[in-house]
């Protein structure tokens, strides 16, 4: 039986182009800047992106930490989103690793803007105070839903936190997802930041690897913060020309995920006791509510996995699903389906 996963987009598998590509891909020593696989990515994203420079690193936590080192100081704090990747998910790097402190400030379904940060920020603060050293955002937003920040959201708090001497960073690890949201590039989306990561290895299907993107100083101390942390890496054009093809090509499907998360909600919202707007999907992420079914989300997932569909709950109440181009449009109509099943036992 075929799964239908719709755990993350970090799922997908390799297309034939890319494994054809990874065997056959001119590699070199990339820790002496020899692998001609890698340089060529690296100035393709920074061309796509509007950038000076840009780096491959093996995963997107590492790519925000770097980033976080090189902005910050230790006994200093971030403001990011309070359901932020940076925050949740990747194990307190920022005080591990950097010696500082998070400041979460709750967004507005997810998405922050200048009213909600400004408060957060210590700036010109008594010296006892944990000083502001940066403002994180991230977009498309994981854990609100996917929601995407609309640029002049994102313009307005970049200038208002350049006007402070604050600099900014982007979580963009969907960010050609909240580029197809609002109809923009990439390269518009990240203009006001001093430094992106966007992740290869998510809805663009490559199997390893993201990127940072910002000036050509900023990525040269990039090089040396991932070397500390174990991510120079030898031959690795094998794992770049698998991330050539996925910024290349895969965009262009990402329209499709976006349009069979909408079905899925659209779906979801007509069944007894689950809650979810369809309208609010903007990407290719549904989170929604099934406290009224009765049904824990742990049971959820586990009476979903029994019938070939692989989901995970995000607390106690929310189910979150997520599209991508392993998953076709019938496989949307065959989960509504089965969770439908479920739920009218």
């Amino acid at each position: 039986m075929k799964l239908v996963d719709l755990r993350s987009d970090t799922v997908t598998k390799p297309t034939t182009a890319m494994r054809r590509a990874m065997a056959e891909a001119e590699v070199g020593d990339d820790v002496y800047g020899e692998d001609p696989t890698v340089n060529r990515l690296q100035e393709r994203a920074a061309e796509l992106f509007g950038k000076e420079a840009a780096l491959f690193v093996p995963s997107g936590t590492m790519g925000n930490q770097i980033c976080v080192k090189l902005h910050t100081r230790p006994g200093t704090e971030i403001i990011l989103e309070e359901r932020s990747h940076i925050f949740n998910y990747e194990m307190g790097a920022a005080a591990a690793f950097s010696g500082v402190t998070c400041r979460p400030v709750r967004g507005e379904d997810g998405l922050l803007n200048w009213n909600l940060i400004a408060p957060a920020i210590h700036h010109s603060a008594p010296y006892y105070v944990t000083p502001t050293s940066l403002v994180a955002l991230e977009n498309s937003h994981n854990m609100a839903g996917g929601a995407v920040l609309p640029l002049s959201v994102i313009n307005d708090i970049c200038q208002h936190a350049h006007a402070l001497g604050l600099p900014t960073h982007l979580d963009g690890a969907r960010i050609f997802n909240a580029a197809l949201a609002l109809n923009t590039t990439v390269a518009e989306i990240a203009r006001p930041f001093d430094s992106v990561m966007f992740c290869l290895s998510k809805g663009l299907g490559a199997p390893v690897g993201s990127m940072i993107v910002g000036t050509k100083d900023f990525i040269k101390e990039a090089v040396s913060v991932r070397k500390m942390l174990g991510g120079g890496m030898r031959q690795v054009g094998v794992l770049a020309t698998a991330g050539m093809l996925a910024l290349e090509e895969s965009p262009k499907l990402l329209a499709e995920d976006h349009a069979n998360a909408k079905r899925l909600a659209t779906g979801l919202a007509e069944l007894p006791g689950v809650k979810i707007d369809p309208e609010r999907v903007q990407t290719n992420i549904a989170i929604f509510d099934i406290a009224a079914t009765g049904i824990s989300t742990a049971q959820m997932a586990a009476e979903l996995k029994t019938r070939g569909v692989l989901a995970n709950g995000i607390n106690a109440r929310e189910m979150r699903m997520v599209t991508h181009y392993d998953v076709s449009r019938e496989e949307i109509k065959q989960t509504i389906k089965i969770t439908k099943e479920i739920l009218g036992r």
